[in-house]
C-alpha cells in the first residue's frame, strides 16, 4: 500500500476523546477513569493485537490496532487534563527518540558510526547503547543516581518475558554463560533442586519447592535465548498448539459418543495420538 499524507482522522479521534471526557456533557464511565484503571484494558489490548497478528487477518489487525490506538489517546488525554502532556508530546517524543536511536540514518557524517552500519547487529548495539545512555540521563536528571542495569524493566511484563528481558540486560555486562550446553546443564541442576524440594514437602507445593519451580522456568529462559528462541513465543505456540489437539479430542469424543470426564487415561491418551496424528496429516 502507497504512503498516504495525514489525514484528519487522528484529530477526529482526539476531538472525539474530549468530548467521552467533557466534565458536563461526557460519557459517565470514561469520565470515572484513570490511567490506573485503563492499564489493564491498556495491556488486554496489547494482546488483542498480537492474536490478530497471529491469525493473519489483515481486518481484524486493523481493528485491533484501532483499539489500542484508543487506549493511547485515552491515557494522553487524561494526562493533558492534568498538565502533564498531551498527545502531540507523545507522538513528537516518540519520533525524537527514534531518530535519536536510528545514528545511521540521521546523525551527522561527523558522528561516530559502528564499522557496519548497515548490518543488523550493528544497528542493535547501537540501538542498546542508546537506550543506555538515556536511562543515564533520566537517573541523573531524577537524581537518583547511576542507573541500575536492571532499572526499567517493567514489571507489569508476562514473567516469561520479563524473566528474558532481565537475563538480556545482564548478560550486556557479562553475568551470562559462554556456551548454551552450560545453560542446559543449569536447567538439569534446577530440575534436580525442584526434584529435592518436592520430596522434603512430601510432593506439594511447599514455598521452597515453589521457588525452586521458579529457578527451574528462569534457566529454561535463559536457555531459549541462548539458542535463539523467545520463550514467550514458544509457549504462546504450544498453547494453540495444545488447544488445537485438545478441540480435536473433544470432536472425536463427541462422535464416538464418550464422556470425557469418564475417559480413562489411555483413553485419553488414544485420542491425543489420533489427534497428532491427524495434524500430521494435515502438515
Amino acid at each position: 500500500m502507497p504512503e498516504q499524507k495525514p489525514s484528519t482522522a487522528i484529530a477526529e479521534l482526539q476531538a472525539l476523546m474530549a468530548r467521552l471526557r467533557d466534565p458536563q456533557q461526557g460519557c459517565p464511565w470514561d469520565l470515572e477513569q484513570s490511567c490506573a484503571t485503563i492499564a489493564p484494558y491498556t495491556l488486554e489490548e496489547a494482546y488483542e493485537v498480537a492474536d490478530a497478528i497471529e491469525s493473519g487477518d489483515p481486518d481484524k489487525l486493523r481493528e485491533e490496532l484501532g483499539d489500542l490506538l484508543f487506549q493511547v489517546v485515552f491515557h494522553a488525554r487524561m494526562a493533558q487534563e492534568r498538565g502533564w502532556f498531551n498527545f502531540d508530546d507523545v507522538a513528537r517524543g516518540i519520533h525524537d527518540k527514534l531518530v535519536r536511536r536510528h545514528p545511521h540514518l540521521f546523525a551527522p557524517v561527523t558522528a561516530p558510526v559502528a564499522d557496519d552500519p548497515d548490518s543488523v547487529k550493528a544497528v542493535l548495539t547501537s540501538w542498546e547503547q542508546t537506550k543506555a545512555q538515556e536511562r543515564e540521563a533520566l537517573a541523573e536528571k531524577k537524581g537518583a543516581g547511576p542507573a541500575g542495569v536492571l532499572d526499567d524493566v517493567p514489571r507489569a511484563l508476562p514473567a516469561l518475558t520479563r524473566a528474558h528481558k532481565l537475563s538480556k540486560r545482564a548478560a550486556r555486562v557479562g553475568f551470562d554463560w559462554t556456551d548454551p550446553a552450560d545453560v542446559r546443564a543449569k536447567v538439569s541442576e534446577e530440575l534436580a533442586e525442584l526434584d529435592e524440594a518436592l520430596h522434603e514437602a512430601g510432593g506439594r507445593a511447599s514455598p521452597h519447592a515453589v521457588e525452586e519451580l521458579g529457578d527451574v522456568l528462569f534457566a529454561i529462559v535463559n536457555w531459549a535465548r541462548h539458542v535463539g528462541a523467545d520463550p514467550e513465543t514458544a509457549l504462546r505456540g504450544t498453547n494453540a498448539k495444545f488447544e488445537r489437539r485438545f478441540g480435536f479430542m473433544e470432536g472425536l469424543a463427541r462422535a464416538r459418543g464418550l464422556q470425557l470426564a469418564a475417559l480413562s487415561l489411555d483413553e485419553w491418551e488414544g485420542l491425543w495420538q489420533e489427534a497428532k496424528a491427524a495434524e500430521r496429516q494435515r502438515l
